[in-house]
């Protein structure tokens, strides 16, 4: 399986990810309980640099980006944004599913799915894909 090589990040980039890491979002704790340690079959990691972003969570072999978002991603400006970020992502290989913080609260389950369907076929996650 062939890897996309992660283009570099800035070091305020990289540090900002440390801070992030520390103070999660009540839905980033709660999807990383279903993410960590390869639950899903396939190692995922939180609050990646990938260029010039930040993204919540990110699953190198499977190229897959999660990104959580807040009400205030719903602003018309702020919606460009994640447009535009979401772009780059897929321009350099990434495939980028976007969850609103209420689904994983509320539909925790329905979201795991959406995940696991993104899963290679090798992982145990995404067997009886077809």
């Amino acid at each position: 399986m062939h890897h996309i090589r992660k283009p570099r990040s800035p070091a305020a980039v990289k540090a900002r990810a440390r801070e992030l890491r520390h103070t999660p979002t009540p839905a980033e704790q709660l999807l990383w309980q279903h993410l960590r340690n390869r639950r899903l079959g396939v190692k995922f990691r939180r609050q990646v640099p990938i260029g010039p972003f930040i993204v919540d969570f990110f699953c190198h072999e499977a190229s897959l980006v999660v990104e959580l978002d807040g009400e205030a991603h719903a602003e018309r400006d702020r919606a460009a944004l994640d447009a535009g970020r979401s772009a780059w992502l897929a321009e350099n290989g990434y495939r980028v599913l976007r969850f609103w913080n209420r689904e994983v609260m509320d539909e925790t389950e329905a979201v795991i799915a959406g995940i696991k369907s993104e899963m290679p076929l090798s992982s145990p996650a995404g067997e009886g894909r077809g």
